[in-house]
Formats: structure tokens, sequence, C-alpha cells
């Protein structure tokens, strides 16, 4: 029989990462205005940590807006423990799912799962891995990673001035030393790309905690909003490597488009 996104996700029990329980994801916000429900790929997934990085950067407006947010990722309880760890994100809303069931569940794209003579599934995985970076079978992902390296003016600036940013095998930066590239108040040249350099060095850093079945790397996610009765109100579902959004220049968009608006109306962009 043919299940609905809310009937899957409400059926749904996982690993809860702050207790080890297996729980329902909806867990405690059953009476939320607002629930967002956020399927990540590999924890340590590039789009993964880059989402909860905007979500740990809104989670105040979030929170006032009476929106509850869960994360399911693949990977296990060490994972999610690491992946709370460097992003901050709250132990209690993330559940981990170590085969990516949910995904499959829910439909969501598995990537390039092309099977390679002589070689495990994990290291097939990391083949076809390799090929969606370079853009096959992944849409917008190479339009994505050029912007992360030239900026967007129809972007927020991502990191303060006065924030230290360490990036190995860069020196730590200074958020202001990104003016030089072109000003403030909007997202600078190799901003984003520093950001995602970050997240790299964290995850090759402590590749088997985050990463500890390589089978599932191409898998992708999806974003479902649900309103107060459980009706789905929005949803996305990536179709490539950094595709975790429609919209790449303010992922939360969806959440709150008018707050964007208003925000890039008044940025000023000065030069150094």
């Amino acid at each position: 029989m043919h299940q609905n996104t809310y009937e899957i996700l409400s059926q749904t029990q996982r690993q809860r990462v702050s207790d080890g329980a297996i729980a329902s994801i909806f867990e405690g916000c059953e009476s939320a205005h607002r629930k967002l429900i956020l399927v990540l790929p590999q924890l340590g997934d590039f789009d993964s940590l880059e989402y909860i990085w905007w979500i740990h950067r809104e989670i105040d407006r979030i929170k006032s807006a009476g929106i509850a947010v869960r994360a399911i990722g693949i990977g296990n309880r060490q994972s999610g423990e690491y992946f709370c760890e460097f992003t901050g994100f709250d132990k209690n809303w993330l559940f981990v799912d170590p085969t990516g069931e949910l995904h499959r569940q829910l439909n969501l794209y598995s990537g390039l799962t092309t099977k390679f003579p002589l070689l495990s599934s994990g290291q097939s995985a990391w083949v076809n891995l390799m090929l969606m970076c370079a853009g096959i079978g992944s849409q917008g992902t190479l339009a994505e990673v050029f912007r992360g390296y030239r900026g967007d003016r129809n972007a927020p600036q991502l990191i303060g001035d006065q924030e230290i940013i360490k990036a190995s095998p860069l020196p730590a930066l200074k958020g202001s030393f990104f003016r030089w590239a072109g000003g403030s108040g909007f997202q600078r040249p190799f901003e984003l790309a520093t950001l995602r350099l970050r997240n790299m060095a964290e995850v090759l850093g402590n590749w088997n905690a985050y990463v500890p079945d390589a089978s599932y790397m191409t898998q992708r996610g999806g974003t479902f909003l649900l309103d107060a009765e459980n009706k789905l109100t929005y949803e996305h579902r990536d179709r490539g490597i950094l595709g975790f959004s429609a919209s790449p220049s303010y992922p939360l968009s969806f959440l709150f488009a008018d707050q964007f608006k208003d925000q890039s109306s008044t940025q000023k962009v000065t030069s150094p």
C-alpha cells in the first residue's frame, strides 16, 4: 500500500544520538507549530555538514518561529557524536540510520551506484562519488563548487569580521581577511570554499568515525516541512552533491523568504 511522506516519517524509529535510545523521530515535537525534518546523507558528507551549519546559524530564528528540527543521517552513534560536537547541533535532535533505510523508503536519490568488477561495495562507492564530484550523475554540483570560489552577491556574508577560521592546510584566517577579496555584506570569493575546506579537514581527520561504512557515500538526502496538522507544505529532494537546497544563496529561504528579501535589500557592499 502506498504511504505518504508523513506516514513514513511518523512510523520511523531510529537511534537518538543523545542517549542511544531507539525512539520516534517525532518524539518531543508532536505539538510543534511546524516540523522541519532533514534526511541527511552520510554524516561525513559535505551536504550534511553545510546544511547543519546553516541551521545552527539561524537556530534562534527557527526556535522563535515555533519550528522543531529533527535530522536523520547515515552513520552510527559515534558518527552522530562527532557531528554534533563539530557543528553544535543538538544531540537530542539527531538520529542515525546506519544503512540509509529511511532514504530508500522515501525514494530519495541514491546517486551513482555502478558496481565495478573486483571492487568491494565501499570501493565502488568511492569511484561513484568521485564521478559525482566531477558532475556526472550529480545535478548542479560543479556550478555550486564554482560559486564557493567566486562568491555570491545574492548571498549573505558567511564569516564574521572577528571570527577566526581554521581550515587545514591553510593558516588560521580572520573573517576580515575576506574583505580584501571584494568587500563585505555578501558572500565573498573563497569564503564558502574555506568553510567547505574546514568541513573536509574535520571529516578526513576523523574518517572512520564519520563514515563507518563507505557503501552509502553516494546516497542523497531530502528536506520535509510539516505544518501543525502534519501536512507536507514543502519538500526538496537532493539531486546531487551540494544540492541540499533549491536556493543555494540562502538554503533556508523556504522558511524565511521574507526575511532574506529584506536582508538582501538593505545590505551595503563596501570595498576594503
